[in-house]
Formats: C-alpha cells, sequence, structure tokens
C-alpha cells in the first residue's frame, strides 16, 4: 500500500520501520526532520510538508502527541485534510480526544473520505517488536481494508464498531486502569517496604499468582527498582491522558473519582521537577508519602 505515516517519535519510528520491512511503500513526515532520515535509507521517501505527504497515499496514518498537533496538520489551511485523495482513509493511531475523534469523522466524511481511529496499547519497545494491540473502531469495510498495516504493527486487531469515537473511549479508558494499576503498586509496594520485605520478592509473589498480566510484570518492575528513566511514556503524556478522560467523563456523565485522585498525582510530580521521566513516576510519591527516601533494593 501506499502509506503516508506522520509523527515518528518514539513509537511511531518503530512503527514505520514495521511498514516498511512488511513491504508498503512510505512517505514519512516529521516535525523535526532529524526524527525522519534514518528511515530513508529504508526505502522511506521524506516529504517536505504533511500535506505534501498525504497527497500522493491512500491511507495517511498519525502518530501524533496530543489534540494540538493532530488539528495542527489536519485543519489549518491547505494541511492534510486539503491533500488526502476522496476515498483516502485517515487512521489515527494517537491517543486523543472523543471530541476530536468526532471532529475528524464528521469532517472527513465531508471529504469523501474514511476515517479510523485505532489507538494502541504498548510502549515503544512492543511498537519495535509489533507486538500493539490496536482498537480499531470506524467503517468495518475500511477496517478490512487496512487490516494488512495493522497486521504489520501488532498482535492483535480489535475491531469496536463503526463509531470512530469509541475506540478513543476504550483508550483512555484502559489508560487509566493502567494509572491505577500504578498506584496500586506503589501503595502496596511501600507498605511491604516500610516492613521489611524487598519489593522484588513482593513482585515476584503477585506475578506468580494472582497478578500474572502484562501490565503488572512491566509496570510492577519499574516501580519496585524505583527506576523511572528513561522514560517510554513521559509524564506529560500521562497527564495529558488524564484530562481527556476526565473531560469525557464529564460529557457523560460518569464519576471517575480514582482518576481524579490520578490527575493530583501526576501535578505533583510534575511540580517536582519530574516531567522527563516515566510516567509510573507518580509511584515515587507514594515512597515518599510514607517516608522512604531510598530507592527500592
Amino acid at each position: 500500500m501506499d502509506v503516508a505515516f506522520i509523527g515518528l517519535g518514539n513509537m511511531g519510528s518503530a512503527m514505520a520501520r514495521n511498514l516498511i520491512q512488511a513491504g508498503h511503500k512510505l512517505t514519512i513526515y516529521n516535525r523535526t526532520r532529524t526524527r525522519a532520515e534514518p528511515l530513508q535509507p529504508l526505502g522511506a521517501r521524506i516529504a517536505a510538508t504533511p500535506s505534501d505527504a498525504a497527497r500522493a497515499a491512500e491511507i495517511l496514518i498519525t502518530m501524533l502527541a496530543d489534540d494540538y498537533a493532530v488539528e495542527e496538520v489536519l485543519f489549518d489551511p491547505g494541511k492534510v485534510l486539503e491533500a488526502l485523495r476522496p476515498g483516502g482513509v485517515h487512521i489515527s493511531m494517537s491517543t486523543i480526544s472523543v471530541a476530536l475523534s468526532d471532529r475528524l469523522t464528521d469532517a472527513h466524511r465531508d471529504k469523501q473520505q474514511h476515517f479510523i481511529a485505532a489507538p494502541v496499547f504498548g510502549r515503544p519497545d512492543v511498537a519495535a517488536a509489533a507486538k500493539l494491540f490496536i482498537v480499531a473502531a470506524g467503517p468495518l469495510d475500511q477496517i478490512q481494508r487496512c487490516q494488512s498495516l495493522f497486521d504489520a504493527l501488532g498482535q492483535k486487531t480489535f475491531p469496536v464498531g463503526e463509531n470512530p469515537p469509541i475506540a478513543s473511549v476504550v483508550k483512555l479508558a484502559g489508560n487509566f486502569l493502567i494509572t491505577t494499576v500504578i498506584e496500586s503498586l506503589a501503595e502496596a509496594m511501600a507498605l511491604v517496604r516500610k516492613s521489611g520485605l524487598d519489593s522484588q520478592v513482593f513482585l515476584d509473589v503477585l506475578t506468580s499468582s494472582l497478578f500474572a498480566a502484562p501490565v503488572y510484570r512491566t509496570y510492577g518492575s519499574l516501580v519496585a527498582a524505583d527506576r523511572f528513566e528513561p522514560a517510554g511514556f513521559k509524564l506529560p503524556l500521562g497527564l495529558k491522558d488524564n484530562r481527556l478522560l476526565l473531560a469525557a467523563a464529564e460529557e457523560a456523565a460518569v464519576p471517575m473519582p480514582l482518576a481524579s485522585l490520578v490527575h493530583d498525582r501526576f501535578v505533583a510530580a510534575l511540580a517536582q521537577g519530574l516531567a522527563e521521566s516515566d510516567w509510573s513516576i507518580i509511584a515515587r510519591l507514594s515512597y515518599q508519602n510514607a517516608g522512604l527516601r531510598e530507592p527500592a533494593q
């Protein structure tokens, strides 16, 4: 397929590389060109602008940091919305707001284009291994049309309906659950550490019995070691997703008190100058609140 790929951060670079290796023809764009250059020897064409990338593509994939970045690329005059051909497909794989997903659905329909919201679960190492979980919502025939792309990026695709905003709801709700796992692990490990038990021993008990899921293994290892750099997913991005979740919950009149607690954890961590750390750095606040100042052993 002729694919335009916009957004080559830690996740996007790995995803674009996997698409090239799967035999797809890629035109790539990133605001910082140096992030695109390593993919050029693999066969990717570097576009000068987002619209240049989209103009020749049948499929456009965006993997951008936030709503603002997506809006800037899609809606500014002369940008991607104008350049993508009628019948073309825009796949947004970013974590964006439900409101923006709804707006994109309408905007692409007006241009006789198709829109699929397909956010992913997985950190950069998972993206590099093409083991992402992809949550896709949009016209079923278009999801099927793009399945070879999803197969090159992930281990499983979950079609969740034909209304794209529902995929954004699923992604935000899933990320919310990850933050509650981080928070609960931190509180529990603060207790066992202060009681004299090694955090890793506690984690081994958890992940070898009731809590064997990958999320407990991945984040449990970070929390047990009190190791949050280098960041796989930076703290400000976690706060952004939390804000989007709370906005969606307010719109749907759904109280989410745990999400509000996690929001305050993110803000407190930012206030301590931890913006460059992984979003799981909020676990350190539980250690500090328990009087544990030294890193876990």
